[in-house]
């Protein structure tokens, strides 16, 4: 077996590792497991980390297990937060688990019929019907109070101003040690995998199997990643808008791919690291390369490329890309192919005027359009100098005086990009 402990040593993605997990990896094919919490129905750039770890598994030649936490994710973890959440209702709980479900077949292909492909498990199918006192009997009285206090997620919460831990979130790290037990029992798995902040929870699960009547020779391991940050300090995967996530429907492509492109130089040689499958000495290559010419962001555009196709694919990241030259000297036909979402991110924060749809229903004088009707420019007289300067372009176009505006001008039906010179943008939006 390659050595996958070593892999995701270089790569940045290893914190804590439990001893003799480095040997059972190398010594033979392992089922290991990470959990997914559902608290929405996709999962932002920060599960990104724990996806990628399931697919380097997977090209190790391990079987990789996805834990969606049906059952748990009606509890909370308490791990690294200072408040009891909200919880949800079974009905928002199963749409959330549903779209986890769905975005985590897109990097893994789950086979229930082929023995070492990757496995997709709910722990609600198995928590459901489990009783309090069955649970408390069976499980309850194999783990002390002592040791689950001990836990920083669990003593934080207790030694801080804040309201303390309700009983529900102080049985998570229970039910999740379960969860381990029962993916030890019934599929063989050795090793469960997380961010630095699941430690407590992880070796709660490896405690538990060796006391579950599978006798002191039980092994269990655990792995877990460190938490990614900014180099400026500032929370990772978080932009002005908030969250970034890995469904399109919640962050379009071309926001997705802006979010790489524009990370620092000292963020993007550690991202390449974390967020590709680029071997060594391709990202060696690149580094040295971006440092002796740092203006061109080979490293950015590469981490923007790679993860943008791994996550997405190689025709939405082109059509990315194509958006983000409009801005550059793009043309009115790449303009015209913009969706509604990826133009107005692009055009976010230039100055937009609305328009009754009605306005043209007959053609409208290119100057009477600058001036009356948008307000781009302030006179007839500083419309027409402007356009004697060969300065005004009407979504990309240069147009002369006697061009006329239409509803052929519309781009997606509803907007006209006016232009003056390279940077002076102005949108008229028809409603």
């Amino acid at each position: 077996m390659k050595n996958l402990v070593e892999e995701l040593r270089w790569r940045g993605l290893l914190h804590d590792v439990m001893p003799g997990t480095e040997e059972q990896l190398l010594k033979e094919s392992t089922t290991a497991y990470i959990g997914f919490d559902p608290t929405s129905d996709s999962l932002h750039i920060g599960s990104l980390v724990p996806i990628i770890l399931l697919v380097h598994l997977q090209q190790f030649g391990h079987r990789p297990v996805a834990l969606v936490g049906g059952a748990t994710g009606m509890i909370g973890d308490p791990s690294g937060k200072s408040d009891e959440r909200n919880l949800l209702d079974e009905a928002t709980l199963e749409k959330n688990v549903a779209g986890i479900k769905n975005l985590l077949s897109k990097f893994l292909t789950f086979d229930e019929n082929n023995p070492s492909a990757p496995i997709l498990v709910n722990n609600y199918d198995w928590m459901k019907d489990f009783s309090f006192i069955q649970f408390a009997r069976d499980v309850g009285k194999r783990i002390t109070v002592n040791y689950m206090m001990a836990k920083d997620s669990v003593k934080k919460r207790f030694t801080g101003d804040g309201p303390g831990m309700s009983f529900t979130e102080f049985t998570y790290q229970l039910i999740q040690g379960y969860d381990f037990y029962h993916l030890y029992k019934n599929y063989g798995c050795l090793l469960q995998m997380g961010g630095s902040d699941q430690w407590g929870n992880i070796t709660t699960g490896t405690e538990l199997i060796r006391r579950m009547n599978v006798g002191e020779e039980a092994k269990a391991y655990a792995m877990t990643c460190p938490l990614i940050t900014k180099s400026d300090g500032s929370k990772f995967g978080k932009s002005e808008g908030g969250n970034i996530w890995l469904t399109a429907d919640k962050t379009s492509v071309y926001k997705f791919y802006q979010f790489w492109l524009n990370v620092s130089d000292e963020d993007a040689a550690k991202y390449i690291k974390i967020f590709t499958f680029l071997d060594q000495s391709t990202i060696e290559a690149l580094i040295e390369e971006h440092q002796q010419t740092p203006h061109l962001r080979i490293l950015q555009k590469r981490l923007a490329e790679e993860v943008t196709v791994f996550v997405h694919s190689r025709e939405a990241f082109d059509k990315a890309v194509e958006a983000s030259q409009v801005l550059f000297g793009g043309s009115s036909e790449s303009l015209k192919r913009l969706d509604e979402i990826t133009f107005l991110e692009i055009f976010e924060g230039v100055p937009q005027k609305e328009m009754p749809k009605e306005t043209l229903n007959e053609p409208i004088d290119l100057v009477e359009f600058l001036v009356q009707h948008s307000g781009f420019l302030p006179s007839n007289a500083e419309a027409r100098r402007a356009l004697k300067e060969n300065s005004i372009a009407i979504n990309k176009d240069k147009v002369g005086e006697t061009y006329q505006i239409t509803t052929n001008d519309l781009i997606n039906k509803q907007f006209v990009l006016l232009q003056r010179g390279k940077k002076n943008y102005f949108v008229v939006r028809m409603v």
